[in-house]
This record gives structure tokens, sequence and C-alpha cells, in this order.
């Protein structure tokens, strides 16, 4: 596992893009942190990194945001994700099967029905003696 720390959004942005340049399609990107932690922000670098040409913004209400570019991005919000049924209706495997980056936030939500995926796992925490500083663990990828 690698650890990193962030200080600022474009800190975290450019570990996205950083990541996206390891990345061919069809990877899975699990993360975990709590709310405001920055797991938007990652992904709005890895779209950029991953050469997508939409706005990239949290899934929230919609569960999954799909970003267009030559290697396209699936972000999904797993927050009210709870069963299998729900994670397949969401086409969250058909974005996999296609060759789509796949990057998940809220994945404790489903960490029994994920386990045995291949992933990347990358928590962010926030620094207590830092407002906009975070520490970025990543767990089967490198940057």
């Amino acid at each position: 596992m690698a650890v990193y720390e962030s200080h600022s959004k474009e800190d975290t942005q450019a570990l996205g893009r950083r990541l996206a340049a390891t990345l061919r399609g069809g990877e899975l990107i699990l993360f975990t942190g709590g709310l405001g932690a920055g797991k938007t922000a990652f992904c709005q670098g890895l779209a950029q990194g991953l050469g997508c040409t939409d706005p990239v913004s949290s899934p929230t209400f919609s569960i999954v945001n799909f970003y267009r570019g030559p290697r396209p991005l699936a972000h999904f919000d797993l927050y009210r994700v709870s069963t299998l049924a729900d994670l397949e209706t969401s086409g969250f495997y058909d974005y996999l099967d296609a060759g789509v980056v796949v990057a998940a936030e809220w994945s404790e939500n489903v960490s029994d029905l994920l386990a045995g995926e291949p992933a990347i796992r990358i928590d962010i925490q926030r620094l207590p003696d830092e407002e906009n500083g975070r520490r970025i663990a990543v767990e089967g990828g490198a940057l």
C-alpha cells in the first residue's frame, strides 16, 4: 500500500491524473472515506487523465455518471446501493464488461459483494491538523 498526502483539491486531482496514466480500461477503483473527503476531486483528476471531456460532478442522486473520452469513466455513488440486484440494475457490471474504468464512491456499502473483485482500493481521510489536508492510501495500483 502506498500513502500520499494532499494539501489541496488540486493535489488530490493531480493524484487522480497520475493514476489515470497507469490505466488501460476496465479497471475497478473502489473509494472509501467520509463525506467531503475528496473522492469526487480525485475522480475529477482521474477523468482528466483519462481524457474525458465531460465535467465531473458527484453522482449522488443519479447513482452513476458516465464521462466520455478515449478511455471512458463510469463514476458511481454506492451510498444508496446495498444489494446485488441494485448493482446489476445500475449497469455496474455492464460498464466493467465493456472495458470502461469504473470508480465507485462509498464502496464500503457493498464491500461484501465486491470482496472478490480485482480492484484498486483508495481510502481518503482528512488530516486532523489541516483543513484541506488529506491522507490518501492506495492499494492495488501504482501512482
